[in-house]
């Protein structure tokens, strides 16, 4: 489904900032304290010893002051002050949810979520009459939902969200509960029917969100009850039946319809979706429908361009939908994500579809689409991704796709195109993917295509007919991941200049006519995994570099002319005698192939009998040449292209990092006890330590409960850590593995994270991570420095790493400042290692790949943390810009993403937006660096604030096509703390020059 940030209504989570407590407080309820004591009772993460998030908890009687508690004095406490809200979020807390906070009875706010707690949800909470909000989400809380919270009147916010309740949803959350606004069950395993039944009305219902669950039954019509509703999201679960056709004409204000990967059919036996969308006209706010993975069928209807004119998104893929592309879906005007993939949809591409001008991906593959693709398509100038494969299309590929300056992956594979390849293609300097394999391209590679530097994942122009040498341009792909030019008609030698490829992992010039010697740069290539250069006519030794590469784990070098030995050495050694088959001239002491030295010895001992060595050697070259046919014959039947193997990455991380035992772990951490925790997510635990050497440590160990999803995270965070090197980056010191446990072991930041310091304890925020910075507080000129550190962090990664990488989970708590105040990004365990040829891409691989989605999103398979995500929440490097920007807008506001979604309904980008530029001062109002000692003049800051700003807002633009990239912001924060030097230096000078240069660089960046 579509991934957005949710715009939860504006008076959620109102009032969970704790208010201000007197200083002679009244007389208290012993009720409320005493309920509190038993609750902390059954809280594991309590520690005496003054270091546990709850340890100020019973060392006063005055519990209004106690950690996350908030009081007040309800008129019915006849002047006792009582507590009105707990909020105790993300605090890392575990044990049991006491059945004593039944007792508290003049709770309005209750907010656990985001720990660890367990067992059932007491049935107790539903005794609360005044409760106004309920937060459990993130936990591992099991049972079933107790209908008692379904009594509560005054409810109008229930989450519980990412826990693993089941049993069905309790009919009373629907027929009593009528105050409810939101309520989010999704990413639990509950069952049964949505019970919304005729007689039940939740008038003031606006977002319901039940997805990743095990619901069946037909979609509620009752729905149409709560004419509020903007935000349906009911994906992934079982429901079945028709599609309502009768329902959603009666919510004028919907806006996210979410029912993809369900068992849902259309009318007429599956065969009409006509009353379907007929129902949709009435919804004039509607931004995004999903109905990917019913299997629906029927043809779209002649009037889907008559549909709400703010539609944004539209994902109709896999499905059964049949019939040809209505020309009318170009009235879509406003539309920036089209997907109609793995259908049944025939006819050609409509050239209205250009009228579209915003769209920024298309997705039309694995269809049965002919025709010829549309020189219009050049017209719609925010295409970032084009995908027309698996269908039949004809014709050449048209020259105006050079018009799509903002292309990045143009995908025209396993068609039936034809001529050559377009030169102009080489103006498409933002490509990054070319896909024109399995078509019937003829001549040679352009030049200017070869010589494409922008293609950083791979370029496959394999399965044609193209001719000629290879292009000596091709080196000037240095950052490209894969290159695979198979089953063509290349000829000519292999250009040693190909070793300038220098991230290559995987490289297939198989098939050809390619001659002469294999380079030894080529075979040199630093991070190479897999070469096939099988069935040409290569010649000479095989490379001596090829027995000292420690990347490669493929090779191919059959049906050539190598001659020599083959040395029982490094990858060579661990080949099949099918890797060398076919090179009569080679021998050696793999298992299969003549062993050197044999056959010459065999002719002068049996001179006699020449006739016999001929015959055998003939039925060698015979055998030889079947099998050979036979591989090629293999190949050609393969729809899809060959996968690049990453490497294993425990193997590799155990040469590098010599491991710890686990026993030597327990010893630093003092068995992993409470005290020495200093951090928890969804995977695990951090705990501090000191090793045997005296080396200060941090030891993230990872929960063994969480199965192959953890080991997956581990296993990403070690390939992410094994691969890259960079001052602001996290570096692992060793590790730790076993069957059943998981750790990496880092350098203890002494100043914690950048959450931490933001939100410090004693402003009800913060972890005991985060130590004390010197001079208190985070200054102006602290957080330029820390903006730039990370900004260095993630350009590295996107840009320069010897395989780019996509953080996904870019926030304030993942960044930690080490002894010298320099920001490092952390936690790299949902992050995406951007593979090669054949692997799933980022933004736009299956859920197969998404192992390690976080739950707290809105959907099961979308990476990252609400807020920080970025519209779409496909991982992608725009979206690590995009929460790069989140962030540089919190450390100016002092305000977190989520106050603001949960508050005002807003992301912070519109938050920020709504202020500026006429109302700077709110902006900036609770900014952390006003209330820190400054190290630069506050003339300094105001310059430099406002370019900031802008900075934060242009990283968060809605489309990623309008993003700058990392090297552009590296740039634009350079520019900004040069600035702000000048500015300190001479703070009465007005330097205009400095203005001047500042809003050069701002509305270049506006401009991409």
């Amino acid at each position: 489904m579509a991934n957005l940030l949710i715009p939860i209504i504006t008076i959620l989570h109102v009032g969970l900032v704790p208010i201000a407590v007197a200083a002679a407080p009244p007389p208290v309820a012993a009720d409320d304290r005493s309920a509190l004591l038993a609750f902390l009772s059954n809280v594991s993460a309590d520690d005496p010893g003054g270091a546990a998030p709850l340890a100020d908890w019973g060392r006063s009687p005055e519990f209004c002051n106690w950690t996350g508690v908030v009081c007040g004095r309800p008129a019915e406490a006849v002047g006792e002050r009582r507590v009105t809200q707990l909020v105790l979020a993300g605090r890392g807390l575990r044990g049991v949810v006491s059945p004593a906070l039944g007792r508290l009875e003049f709770i309005t706010v209750l907010d656990l979520s985001n720990n660890g707690f367990a067992g059932e949800i007491p049935a107790e909470l539903g005794e609360l009459s005044r409760l106004t909000q309920l937060s459990l989400a993130n936990n591992l809380l099991e049972g079933t939902i107790p209908a008692g919270i379904g009594l509560l009147r005054k409810l109008y916010f229930l989450d519980l969200s990412c826990n693993r309740l089941s049993g069905g949803i309790p009919e009373t959350l629907f027929c009593n509960c009528t105050a409810l606004q939101y309520m989010d069950l999704a990413n639990n395993s509950l069952a049964g029917d949505i019970p919304y039944s005729g007689e039940c009305r939740l008038p003031s219902l606006r977002y319901l969100l039940l997805w990743s669950n095990d619901l069946s039954g037909p979609i509620p019509p009752a729905l149409s009850n709560s004419s509020m509703l903007e935000w349906i999201d009911f994906e992934s679960n079982y429901l079945a039946g028709e599609l309502p056709s009768q329902m959603f004409d009666r919510l004028p204000r919907l806006q996210y319809l979410y029912l993809s990967y369900n068992n849902l059919s259309s009318h007429g036996g599956n065969t009409d979706l006509d009353p379907f969308f007929r129902s949709l006209k009435n919804c004039t706010r509607l931004q995004e429908l999903e109905l990917a993975g019913n299997n629906l069928g029927g043809k779209l209807p002649a009037f889907v361009g008559e549909l709400s004119r703010v539609f944004r998104q539209i994902h109709l893929e896999d499905n059964a939908i049949t019939g040809s592309i209505p020309p009318s879906i170009s009235g879509l005007v406003n539309l920036t994500y089209l997907n109609l993939s793995n259908n049944q949809l025939n006819g050609s591409i409509p050239p209205e579809i250009s009228r579209m001008r915003r769209l920024e991906r298309l997705y039309l593959s694995n269809n049965l689409l002919t025709g010829e693709i549309p020189n219009s398509i050049g017209e719609m100038l925010h295409l970032g991704l084009v995908d027309l494969s698996g269908n039949r299309l004809v014709g050449t590929i048209p020259d105006t796709f050079s018009n799509l300056t903002q292309l990045r992956r143009l995908m025209l594979h396993h068609n039936h195109l034809y001529g050559s390849i377009p030169a102009s293609l080489g103006d498409c300097l933002n490509l990054e993917i070319l896909d024109l394999s399995y078509n019937g391209l003829q001549g040679r590679i352009p030049p200017r295509v070869a010589a494409m530097s922008s293609l950083k994942l791979y370029l496959n122009l394999s399965n044609n007919h193209l001719e000629g040498p290879l292009p000596l341009e091709l080196s000037k792909m240095d950052m490209i991941l894969a290159l695979d030019l198979s089953e063509n008609a290349l000829a000519g030698t292999i250009p040693a200049q190909l070793g300038g490829c220098v991230a290559l992992e995987y490289l297939n010039l198989s098939g050809n006519a390619l001659r002469g010697a294999l380079p030894a740069p080529v075979a040199a290539l630093p991070f190479l995994q897999v070469l096939d250069v099988s069935r040409n006519q290569l010649s000479g030794e095989l490379p001596g570099s090829l027995q000292v590469s420690t990347s490669l784990r493929e090779a191919n070098f059959s049906c050539n002319n190598f001659s020599g030995v083959v040395p029982r050495a490094g990858v060579l050694a661990n080949l099949s005698a099918a890797a060398f088959r076919g090179n009569p001239g080679l021998c050696g002491y793999v298992p299969g192939i003549a062993v050197c030295g044999a056959a010459r010895h065999a002719r002068h001992r049996r001179a006699v009998l020449p006739a016999v060595v001929g015959i055998v050697a003939a039925v060698c070259v015979m055998l030889c040449a079947v099998g050979c046919r036979s591989m090629a014959a293999a190949r050609s039947k393969r729809s899809g292209r060959q996968s690049v193997r990453l490497v294993d990455v425990e193997d590799q991380a155990e040469r590098e990092h010599p491991r710890i035992s686990y026993r030597e772990l327990a010893e630093a951490t003092g068995g992993f006890v409470q005290s020495s925790l200093i951090g928890a997510g969804r995977f695990g635990r951090v705990y501090e330590g000191t090793l045997r050497d005296g080396a200060r440590v941090a030891v993230k160990v990872l929960d063994p409960k969480g199965g192959g999803e953890v080991s997956g995270s581990f296993k990403r965070e070690c390939e992410v850590l094994r691969r890259t090197r960079h001052k602001n980056l996290v570096r692992v010191i060793t590790t730790c593995s076993t069957a059943t446990f998981h750790a990496l072991v880092l350098p203890l930041m002494r100043y914690g994270s950048l959450e931490g310091n933001l939100y410090p304890p004693q402003h009800g925020g913060g972890d005991k991570s985060a130590g004390a910075i010197a001079g208190g507080g985070l200054d102006f000129g602290r957080l330029m420095s820390i903006v730039s550190d990370v900004a260095e962090g993630l350009a590295y990664l996107h840009h320069y790493a010897p395989v780019r990488v996509v953080h996904c989970d870019l926030k304030p708590s993942n960044v930690l400042l080490d002894d010298e105040m320099r920001a490092v990004i952390s936690d790299f365990g949902i992050a995406k290692l951007i593979s090669g040829a054949g692997a799933a891409t980022v933004g736009e691989s299956s859920s197969t790949n998404d192992e390690s989605a976080p739950c707290n999103s809105i959907t099961g398979l979308l990476q990252g943390s609400v807020g920080y995500i970025a519209p779409g929440g496909h991982p992608s490097p725009q979206g690590d810009v995009y929460s790069f920007g989140v962030m540089i807008l919190e450390l100016i506001t002092g305000k977190r993403p989520t106050d603001v979604i949960f508050h005002e309904g807003l992301t912070l980008h519109d938050w920020v937006r709504r202020h500026y530029p006429h109302d700077v001062a709110a902006v900036v109002a609770h900014a952390p660096w006003q209330y820190a000692p400054p190290t630069t003049s506050p003339a300094a800051a105001d310059v430099v604030v406002v370019e900031l700003i802008e900075l934060g807002l242009v990283c968060t633009q809605h489309s990623p096509a309008l993003r700058p990239n990392m090297v552009d912001v590296c740039h634009e924060i350079t520019l900004l703390n040069e600035a702000l030097k000048r500015h300190a230096a001479v703070a009465t000078d007005d330097d205009d020059d400095d203005g001047r240069s500042l809003s050069t660089t701002k509305d270049s960046l506006f401009s991409n």
